[in-house]
């Protein structure tokens, strides 16, 4: 007999959470929440709204008047602001650029753990992120950590751009990626650390397929 479990998979920006999180949810049958899009999705907001990054209290506020939806479709996971869908606005450079410094607010991060938490708590479930197996899917049957070095995760991110259109060098997208990794490990508020029962993936020399399906081999160990 199986059973639903939670799967945490965690992570730096471009370690291609989102891409083996996504595929083992479609292998399995279960919803898949793309946390970071919902960080995403505020920053957007507040940019468009001209609201300063710097201030926590009226991002949280902000969060609290905001409906952020995740929705499956054929092509991948749909994100909605206040229902309106943003999928694409949401990976801009500029989002891209400040959603760190969103992200490290204490107030705001309670606020979409809370939400992060509802959407999991009856399993069947895999979700990525910063912070997931160690502060939102603390009880996870399986939990990975996963990471890459600096240089393949610019060279992914910036395959991502092209395909999207987005002009950008892989010098800046090297600098951008150590940045973050140096805001979201050194924050206050949940930092970006490995939860003491997650397993390490190194996926700097691994292809898709080999992490899937290593990951996909976990689960069902879980599950029986």
């Amino acid at each position: 007999m199986t059973k639903n479990i939670q799967i945490a998979i965690d992570g730096p920006a471009a370690a291609g959470k989102s891409t083996i999180a996504k595929q083992t949810a479609e292998l399995l049958g279960y919803t898949y929440v793309d946390t970071g899009a919902m960080y995403r999705a505020i920053t957007y907001k507040a940019i468009q709204l001209n609201i300063d990054l710097q201030d926590g209290e009226k991002l949280t506020n902000l969060l609290k008047e905001t409906s952020i939806e995740l929705k499956p479709s054929p092509n991948g996971q749909l994100v909605y602001l206040d229902t309106i869908e943003v999928t694409d606005e949401i990976r801009s450079p500029q989002v891209t650029a400040s959603v760190s410094a969103v992200a490290a607010h204490a107030n705001l991060r309670e606020e979409m753990v809370k939400r992060q938490i509802e959407m999991g708590k009856n399993g069947n479930i895999v979700m990525d992120g910063r912070d997931i197996g160690t502060h939102v899917l603390t009880k996870a049957e399986l939990k990975i950590f996963m990471s890459a070095s600096v240089e393949e995760r610019a060279k992914r991110r910036f395959l991502e751009n092209q395909k999207r259109g987005i002009d950008t060098s892989l010098e800046e997208l090297m600098d951008d990626i150590a940045r973050r990794d140096k805001l979201d490990s050194e924050r206050e508020a949940s930092p970006l650390i490995q939860a003491e029962d997650a397993i390490f993936i190194d996926t700097t020399s691994l292809t898709i397929k080999e992490v899937s399906e290593k990951i996909m081999q976990l689960a069902k160990e879980r599950m029986s």
